[in-house]
């Protein structure tokens, strides 16, 4: 049989299996999404959850997983952790926090996490009789040298996610304070990603500048070998903090950049698990004989950004031109996705508490007329702000890498936009430098990936002030007021209403453009069960497999 895990828990997880659509930037700015399974609840009416029958947890065994790309480094503070890499680490670290199936951020190595009364220090308690994978122990101590060493090293990656904290202080073996410079409510998200995975001091002293090609964590599974862009072998940590953890002996990550590669992989039987971001790949797996789809729609979403600091574009009638020229049906239609996903309107999506019915009206839907208009009322305007004679036509530039479905989709925007009249050349860019021309604003307008099930001042405040993350250059101090609400408190419907006050000003003033949410996927061989069932050490359900990653010490196979 063939089977897909149905998202269960909001209201399109609650319809669809969803194919979102565009798969874009390993490494961005934003990535995400989110599923559910017996781990996440049960399917809901008028879905089919058509998943292999699980069985009782089996000890043993091994599996090889095909990943989007290679990854530069395992080091937290060294290593560009996109889907593939993050997967990886699942296995070789434990999150400090993660998120449960109602997106709760959660202890799960730490035993506990509290703030005094202004969120302004967190105290964060460890487990006792945690080992690294080098037997010494996991303890404050060990928290602080990597904080202070490589985490907050100028060179580290992580420093500017942790500039808000001007110390790490031990308290005692197994208590640290994280203060920070101002109040953040928001702070224990930042430690469910990289700078909350903690690596042994010592292993990674004595490697030197190779500490990022043996990593030592606390995780299920410990580091065995790795042969850059071809494979990663990790084996069971036989003294794991959880008892009963991990199930496999073995696991071989595999880095297959090819779509059709690694899914020809998945089913010849060469790999037993593979992840994709591609809408079209998890179309075709899902036809797959034998094969198991745990998938996830969660905040990521496609589209386009608009760089709004380079004349036309910091004209909002330019950019809600752009929105209104555009017929998302259609792009979404050229990636396969026609039904079967929502247009996205917000960097959050249906499922998500922060969703805004409110923004999802305000946003300009598909209206030629319109569009026209407010095109028309920009290039006859003798004040307009490229300083172009009236009646001049707009000409641009769009930029997307060089993927045949992007190319595509490159195209209808290009014939949508040359309709209104505006002169659009399309210009293909690999993909690092597609990052890097946004890290830089150096483009017009451009495709990219948006959102993550990150905490939502965190997801807000990089792309809306000043900062390298903040790619469109769009700031407002509506924004900052609700930013500022998102800070303080953790009240949730003040924190709602403060993202739906956001999105509302989005709304209008349109700094991107978006197509449709993003569904990610790990497609297995039905021998390998439990891919999104993992729950926390005090049996909470977690959050399922989020942008194709996977806790890999709650897997088990049957053979």
């Amino acid at each position: 049989m063939r089977g897909h895990r149905r998202p269960t828990t909001g209201p399109w997880r609650r319809s669809f299996a969803s194919v979102g659509l565009v798969a874009l930037l390993l490494g961005s700015a934003a990535c995400g999404g989110g599923d559910d399974e017996d781990g996440g609840g049960a399917a809901q009416e008028g879905t089919v959850d058509d998943i292999s029958e699980q069985g009782e947890p089996v000890t043993g065994g091994s599996i090889e997983v095909g990943l989007e790309a290679e990854t530069n480094s395992w080091l937290p503070g060294e290593g560009s952790f996109g889907n593939p890499g993050t997967t990886v680490a699942y296995a070789i670290y434990d999150p400090l926090m993660k998120r449960t199936e109602d997106g709760d951020v959660k202890p799960y190595l730490a035993e506990s996490m509290e703030p005094n009364e202004d969120f302004t220090t967190w105290t964060l308690t460890l487990r006792p009789d945690v080992q690294f994978h080098d037997g010494t122990p996991l303890d404050g101590e060990a928290l602080k040298t990597t904080f202070d060493t490589y985490l907050k090293a100028p060179t580290s990656n992580l420093a500017r996610t942790l500039a808000e904290v001007t110390s790490l202080e031990v308290v005692d073996d197994l208590t640290v304070e994280y203060r920070l410079a101002a109040t953040n409510s928001a702070f224990p998200d930042v430690l469910t990603a990289a700078a909350g995975w903690p690596f042994s001091p010592t292993a990674a002293a004595a490697a030197g500048p190779d500490a990022g090609s043996s990593p030592v964590g606390t995780g299920p599974f410990r580091f065995v070998s790795w042969q850059r862009d071809s494979n990663l072998v990790v084996e069971r940590n036989e003294n794991y903090w959880q008892d009963g953890l991990p199930y496999l002996d073995e696991i071989t990550f595999r880095p297959i950049p090819d779509e059709d590669t690694r899914l020809a992989s998945l089913q010849s039987g060469d790999i037993d698990a593979m992840q994709s971001l591609r809408q079209s790949t998890i179309a075709r797996a899902r036809d797959l004989d034998g094969v198991d789809n745990y998938e996830y729609l969660g905040n990521n979403s496609g589209g386009s950004l608009i760089n709004t600091t380079r004349a036309p574009f910091d004209d909002p009638r330019v950019r809600q031109a752009l929105a209104y020229a555009i017929d998302q049906e259609s792009l979404i239609e050229v990636l396969g996705g026609t039904g079967m996903t929502p247009p996205a309107t917000q960097f959050f999506s249906p499922d998500s508490p922060y969703y805004s019915e409110d923004a999802q009206d305000a946003f300009p839907g598909y209206d030629t007329e319109r569009a026209q208009e407010l095109y028309d009322e920009y290039i006859n305007d003798p004040a307009r702000s490229d300083g172009q004679p009236a009646g001049t036509q707009i000409s641009f530039t769009y930029n997307c890498p060089p993927d045949p479905s992007l190319n595509e989709l490159s195209q209808l925007y290009q014939s949508f936009w040359n309709g209104i009249g505006m002169n659009v050349e399309l210009n293909a860019v690999e993909q690092a430098a597609h990052i890097q021309n946004a890290l830089a604003k150096d483009y017009d307008v451009q495709c990219y990936r948006f959102s993550s099930e990150r905490d939502p001042y965190y997801i807000l405040s990089e792309a809306f002030t000043p900062g390298p993350l903040n790619v469109t250059g769009y700031s407002s101090p509506e924004i900052d007021e609700q930013l500022e609400v998102l800070r303080t408190t953790t009240d949730l419907e003040e924190r709602k209403a403060a993202v739906e006050e956001i999105s509302l000003v989005l709304s209008e003033a349109v700094p991107n453009l978006f197509t449709g949410y993003t569904l990610t996927d790990i497609a297995v061989q039905e021998r390998v069960k439990n891919v999104d069932g993992w729950t926390f050490p005090d049996d909470t359900k977690g959050e399922g497999v989020p942008g194709a990653t996977a806790m890999w010490g709650h897997v088990w196979v049957t053979d």
